[in-house]
């Protein structure tokens, strides 16, 4: 017999949260709603606040609770995930979504050879972090649902992830989320795939099984939800095994689009410590490059931690470069710059690429099957580098 009224809680409360809210709801035997909201801008939004908490209450089938609400700046989006989080920590049940209405403006696609120079990792967990994200311009923006969310807290960033992908503007850069690390990351689907995600990554990947897995239950939701625009793949190897099998990997989906490598985790698996020099992860990043371009997809290369040493991320990505990777992930939005200037073509690429696409032009408006420059006869893959070439140097996505 229960004796206790039913408490549970969401979200985060303080005086240096911002962009964020509390919420807790301690269900009772009888009384109605008892709505307490604590706010700096109660008297500009109260009104509306309280309408969206009680229209929750009634989606929800909550007849009988009290309700705190520690507003700290937190959108409707961030206040919906919140909430519907307390409800869920009390129905382990619930088979209902609260969902925000789609954002207009994010219902743009992808594409599988999208010039990929950056990304930008955001903790899933982190509503502050999301709102101006675009504004930086990064290629692709990464809402994280793998080491940046501390355990206890990875159902609130499932529904925080879910409500951002259809209500926060990322100004067209290409919207990602990476998983947990299987099987947890399979659960995970369920909250990104019905809401226009366009790369998944597939955190400490080791084996081709496990993208069929992943691409497996991604196609059963799609069919679920009648859902036909495409999505991709990107495989991050993390481990000695991972980059022994890269290849395979790389080829286990028509949907891979990219390859990356993530060096923390790589590094401690080989029993070493990640340096600036990078020498103990040059054999691996070799191989992630290698195995890519034998895939013919991307091959990206992991993200510089020190965010204050930014000759240091020049370099980097200089060396990226040389090896062959295409884009670098990021953690901080002021490192987006010095990567696209990094992987921007040199105007001795750019000249070269005009002339082997204008001899394409050429020889196509012949009705030509050969396409050569001087002496030297230039293949279909040569043609598809110098156009990405162009596209780049003049910042097309």
């Amino acid at each position: 017999m229960q004796t206790k009224n039913l408490i549970s809680f969401a979200g985060k409360r303080g005086n240096q949260i911002r962009s964020d809210c509390y919420v807790e709801i301690e269900l009772t035997k009888s009384g109605g709603i008892d709505l307490d909201i604590k706010s700096k801008v109660l008297s500009l939004y109260g009104d509306s606040i309280k309408e969206q908490v009680l229209e929750m209450c009634n989606y929800f089938d909550l007849k009988n609770a009290k309700i705190l609400l520690e507003d700290s700046g937190a959108l409707p989006f961030v206040l919906a995930a919140r909430f519907e989080l307390a409800v869920r920590r009390i129905n382990k049940d619930l088979d209902k979504e609260f969902l925000p209405e789609f954002n207009k403006d994010n219902l743009y696609h992808t594409s599988k050879d999208r010039i990929r120079r950056s990304r930008l990792y955001l903790p899933g967990n982190e509503p502050k972090f999301f709102l101006n994200a675009g504004l930086h311009q990064p290629d692709g923006i990464i809402l994280d649902l793998e080491d940046s969310v501390a355990h206890s807290e990875k159902d609130a960033a499932q529904l925080l992830v879910r409500n951002a992908l259809r209500k926060v503007d990322f100004y067209r850069s290409e919207r990602m989320v990476r998983i947990n690390q299987l099987p947890r990351g399979l659960e995970d689907l369920k909250f990104i795939v019905p809401h226009n995600v366009h790369v998944i990554l597939i955190p400490k990947c080791e084996s081709r099984e496990q993208v069929i897995e992943v691409e497996a239950e991604i196609n059963r939701i799609k069919k679920e939800c009648n859902i036909s625009s495409e999505i991709f793949l990107m495989p991050i190897i993390e481990s000695a095994l991972g980059i022994i099998r890269a290849y395979e990997i790389a080829t286990a989906s028509n949907n891979i689009c990219a390859l990356t490598i993530g060096l923390e985790d790589y590094t401690a698996d080989i029993g070493t410590q990640r340096t600036l020099e990078g020498r103990e992860s040059f054999y691996a990043r070799s191989m992630i490059v290698n195995a890519a371009k034998a895939a013919g997809v991307q091959a990206i290369d992991t993200v510089f931690s020190d965010v204050g040493d930014l000759q240091g991320l020049r370099n980097s990505v200089l060396e990226a470069r040389s090896l062959g990777f295409e884009g670098k992930g990021c953690i901080h939005p002021r490192q987006i710059p010095i990567v696209h200037e990094g992987f921007a073509p040199t105007i001795d690429e750019v000249d070269k690429a005009k002339k082997i696409v204008d001899a394409f032009k050429e020889a196509e408006a012949k009705g030509l099957g050969v396409v050569s420059i001087g002496s030297k006869m230039v293949d279909a893959p040569v043609v598809k580098r110098a156009i990405r070439i162009l596209e780049l140097s003049e910042g097309k996505e």
